[in-house]
């Protein structure tokens, strides 16, 4: 037992005489480095005047305080610009979507305009064509006609160049003219008008309510259903085969005779028009209106009858113009004519 104490102290002196020579290597060599770190060097700037020369005293822990710091700032600046670059890119990723997008809506609108392109050219030909069917002639500022203005020329436009927006300048064309066709579609509406008010001023439509009945004893030469003698028959006779249908005027003006024949027309009324031309519708069971009454295109004067030298129910109808009778067909066919015709356009 006494000689492992023995040994035991001499490893524990050993052990710490070890240790205290590690700890004044590791020490020395701190002290080293912290003396080479502190040591001082001179940095001489001699100008090549013959002016004052400028020693410049710095140590090794200066110089790597000052790495240090430009390497720390250098990492700042590129991380500062790294995360600018990613936003950036982002943005850009962005703005390259968005351009995509207008480009697809560009390239919609470029078909838009072509097809509105082709649906002007259908219009400037139908336009021409009632134009010319109506007799109106439209010239622009510069004298020529409507045919050979904004429109024609529209439709012969040159290509432009590469990148130019040619959709543009075709919009800019057909606004041209379009504006310019605002005057012949104006004489047109002027047109229609001032017939629509004559259609309304002279006998043209069918004097029976809702166009009902037939024509049942023509105008012209006939045979006399009373004397079997032929005579000039002044007026169109319309069955519905019954009493009581409503009877119109057929054309705007005023109410001049209302009276009553026994061995002719029974009850009739003569109406007044304007141009000269007068109505009379005759055998009504009744009337209801009075003379000197204005009355409308349209509008129930009376009502088909069997009163006067009459062998049935019906509407006898006479056109005079002036002291001239003229075939009441010939008015009544106005409007179907000018329907025909529209509808050829």
């Amino acid at each position: 037992m006494h000689n492992y104490k023995r040994f035991e102290n001499k490893v524990v002196q050993k052990m710490k005489r070890g240790a205290i020579r590690v700890i004044g290597s590791v020490g020395s060599f701190f002290k080293l480095i912290f003396r080479g770190l502190i040591k001082q060097y001179t940095v001489v700037l001699v100008p090549h005047s013959e002016k004052r020369v400028y020693n410049l005293h710095i140590n090794i822990l200066t110089i790597l305080c000052f790495v240090l710091t430009l390497v720390g700032l250098c990492m700042g600046v590129f991380y500062h610009g790294s995360l600018r670059l990613g936003g950036a890119s982002i943005t850009f990723s962005d703005k390259d979507n968005r351009l995509q997008a207008t480009q697809a809506s560009l390239d919609q609108i470029r078909d838009e305009t072509k097809k509105l392109m082709l649906k002007a050219k259908s219009f400037e030909s139908a336009l021409s064509s009632t134009l010319s069917s109506l007799g109106v002639d439209v010239t622009n500022s510069e004298g020529t006609s409507s045919q050979d203005s904004d429109l024609s020329s529209l439709f012969n436009i040159q290509e432009m160049p590469e990148g130019s927006m040619q959709e543009i300048n075709d919009l800019q064309q057909l606004s041209s003219y379009l504006e310019t066709a605002i005057k012949p579609i104006t004489e047109i509406g002027t047109l229609l008008n001032s017939q629509s008010a004559l259609l309304t001023e002279i006998p043209s439509i069918w004097p029976i309510k809702g166009g009902i009945g037939h024509v049942s004893f023509g105008f012209g030469q006939q045979k006399n259903p009373f004397t079997g003698q032929y005579y000039i028959h002044k007026g169109m006779d319309l069955s519905t085969y019954r009493q009581g249908d409503p009877i119109v005027a057929s054309a705007d003006g005023q109410i001049v005779t209302v009276d009553y024949d026994p061995g002719g027309f029974g009850n009739y009324i003569i109406i007044k028009h304007k141009h000269g031309f007068y109505t009379r519708y005759g055998h009504l069971l009744s009337v209801r209106v009075r003379t000197g009454q204005r009355i409308q295109q349209n509008e129930i004067i009376g009502y088909i009858g069997n009163t006067g030298l009459s062998t049935g129910p019906h509407l006898h109808y006479e056109v005079h113009i002036g002291s001239d009778v003229v075939d009441p067909q010939k008015y009544l066919n106005i409007r179907s004519s000018l329907a025909r015709v529209q509808n050829r356009q």
